[in-house]
């Protein structure tokens, strides 16, 4: 059963995260920030992993706390669900195009966290969601996921444009990283653990 779910409770957020990585791409996303439950609904319709998620924050401050508490709420689903990782792919990437921007992606389920980001937004804000926490967002689920992650801007002039190739290109990577290896038993590491 590659399922998980996790309860993140602080001062500042109330989050409850649960993924199905055998699941459909279903999304029941509700976080009280719009824009970012439209790109958790990508990164679920994208990775075939069956994401829901609630989050209750203090949005009255802004969207960061809760923008990064869920990353570190999936983050920590993803690693439950994943197990010992046996007979997974681990690798995963993708190169997205959608209209002006182009974004590649490459992962590797290693817990070894780590982000390289080079994706510049032209724009501070996309509606009044701030550019910024994308890369929160991401930096998060990385570290507390164990991924090695790189997401790159190849191109892209408009910024809405830019974050939903960046979810997509992470979705379809992960999926990619996730699935089981027909051709491959145990752990994929000549170390004999991940």
């Amino acid at each position: 059963m590659r399922r998980a779910e996790v309860t993140r409770k602080t001062n500042e957020t109330s989050i409850t995260a649960a993924v199905n990585l055998d699941g459909t791409g279903k999304a029941e996303v509700r976080t009280g920030v719009g824009f970012f439950d439209h790109m958790l609904d990508q990164l679920a319709r994208h990775s075939l992993i069956d994401i829901r998620l609630t989050a209750t924050g203090d949005l009255h401050i802004d969207d960061h706390h809760t923008v990064e508490d869920c990353g570190i709420a999936l983050g920590q689903a993803l690693t439950r669900a994943l197990g010992d990782k046996a007979g997974i792919r681990r690798y995963g990437h993708f190169s997205l195009a959608m209209d002006d921007a182009q974004v590649a992606t490459a992962l590797d389920l290693s817990a070894r966290p780590y982000l390289v980001w080079t994706l510049p937004f032209p724009t501070a804000t996309i509606g009044t969601f701030d550019t910024e926490l994308v890369r929160e967002f991401f930096q998060a689920l990385a570290t507390h996921g164990g991924i090695t992650l790189h997401v790159d801007l190849i191109h892209g002039l408009n910024s809405h444009h830019i974050a939903e190739a960046a979810f997509k290109s992470v979705a379809r990577a992960l999926r990619m990283a996730v699935e089981p290896d027909p051709r491959a038993t145990g752990i994929p590491s000549t170390k004999g653990a991940l």
